[in-house]
C-alpha cells in the first residue's frame, strides 16, 4: 500500500498520467488528418477509418473545377469535418484529360503514403502553369498526334516530360530514376484506370465527382458540398 500511495504521489507532481488517463489523452488527441490510408478500392483516405460521412471524391489534377475545390474546400473540410473524426476524405483518381492525368497521377502515387495529400495539394496549387503548358501543346497538332500516337506508358512519359512533371516529381522528393520509373509501371497505370472504370460504374462522368456514403451527389464546390456533409453528419 506504501509503495502503491509513493507512486500515486509522484505521478500527481511529476504530471504523468496513468495508463487510463493517458489512453484518454491519446484518443482526443488523435490527428486524424495525420492518418493516411491507402484504401482497397484503389485511392487514399485521410482521417477516421469509422466516420460517420465518408466523401469519396473522384478527381483529376489538371482540372480546373477540382483545383477551385482543393484551394476554396480542402482547408475548412480538414479543419472542421476531418480533424474532429466526423468526416473522412478519400481521393480517387479520374482522368478526364487521359494521359496527363494519368502521368500525374502515377507520380502522385509513388511518393509514400503519408505524403499523398502534400503533394496532391501541390499538384492543384500548381496547377496554373500545366494547364497553360498543356493549351500551348493542344494548339501543336503534330505534336499532340505524335504524343498520343505512342503506346499507353510511352505517351504517359511524353507528357509528364512536357508538362514538366518530372521536374515537379523531383520537388516533391522523388529522385529523377524513381520518378521515370513510376512512370513506366504498367501495373500501376493498370490499378488506376480500374479506379476509373469502377467511378464510371458508379456513375461518375465528370470532376470533381463526389459521393457520400456511397451516394453520387450533385454538388461541385464547396459552398454546394458542405451543406450536405452538415446534414449527412446529423
Amino acid at each position: 500500500m506504501r509503495l502503491f500511495g509513493l507512486l500515486a504521489v509522484l505521478l500527481l507532481v511529476t504530471g504523468v498520467a496513468t495508463p487510463a488517463e493517458a489512453q484518454k489523452r491519446t484518443a482526443a488527441g488523435h490527428r486524424w488528418v495525420e492518418t493516411v490510408v491507402r484504401t482497397p478500392e484503389g485511392g487514399y483516405r485521410q482521417g477516421n477509418p469509422n466516420a460517420k460521412v465518408k466523401l469519396v471524391e473522384y478527381g483529376a489534377r489538371t482540372c480546373p473545377t477540382c483545383a477551385a475545390f482543393a484551394a476554396e474546400g480542402v482547408g475548412p473540410l480538414r479543419e472542421k469535418y476531418i480533424k474532429t473524426g466526423k468526416v473522412s476524405y478519400e481521393f480517387r483518381d479520374f482522368m478526364v484529360h487521359g494521359a496527363p492525368d494519368a502521368a500525374a497521377a502515377l507520380i502522385n502515387q509513388c511518393v509514400p503514403v503519408s505524403r499523398f495529400f502534400p503533394v496532391l495539394d501541390a499538384f492543384f496549387a500548381g496547377q496554373r502553369p500545366v494547364v497553360e503548358r498543356l493549351h500551348a501543346l493542344e494548339e501543336d497538332p503534330a505534336r499532340m498526334e505524335q504524343l498520343e500516337s505512342l503506346p499507353p506508358l510511352e505517351a504517359v512519359a511524353g507528357f509528364a516530360e512536357a508538362l514538366g512533371y518530372v521536374e515537379f516529381a523531383t520537388q516533391q522528393g522523388l529522385t529523377e530514376v524513381k520518378a521515370r520509373a513510376c512512370l513506366g509501371d504498367l501495373a500501376l497505370l493498370q490499378g488506376i484506370a480500374r479506379v476509373q472504370d469502377e467511378g464510371e460504374r458508379l456513375g461518375v462522368d465528370g470532376t470533381p465527382g463526389f459521393l457520400i456514403n456511397g451516394k453520387l451527389v450533385e454538388p461541385y464546390t464547396w459552398a454546394t458540398l458542405e451543406p450536405l456533409l452538415i446534414a449527412a453528419i446529423g
